[in-house]
């Protein structure tokens, strides 16, 4: 039996840039939205420690189910092997779209 794919989904975050890998990506029942399950890391016995990879393992340890805003997703690539999370500073001018806004305040 073949091995499950992994997919390597590159994600616009505040600011950030993330390379998140994980074995299974659906469209959402929620309108706007990608699911993304199965997270997979890297070994936890690698001798050289990168924060950024900790910060983004921290985040998503015990989740089960994430739900991306489909605006947010750079890219998506199914590839043979994880790699090591990313999360680099974004300088690009990205806004997300649709950005809330305040609503004006009522004069009743």
């Amino acid at each position: 039996m073949a091995a499950k794919p992994i997919y390597r989904v590159v994600v616009h975050q505040q600011g950030e840039v993330w390379e998140l890998y994980v074995r299974e990506i659906f469209q959402s029942e929620l309108w706007g939205f990608i699911e993304v399950e199965e997270f997979v890391f890297a070994d936890a016995n690698r001798v050289v420690i990168d924060p950024a990879s900790e910060k983004l393992e921290r985040t998503f340890e015990g989740v089960s189910r994430s739900y991306l805003p489909m605006n947010a997703i750079v890219r998506i690539d199914e590839v043979e092997r994880e790699g090591p999370l990313k999360a680099v500073k974004s300088d690009a001018r990205v806004a997300e779209f649709p950005r809330p806004f305040p609503m004006p305040p009522r004069n009743e």
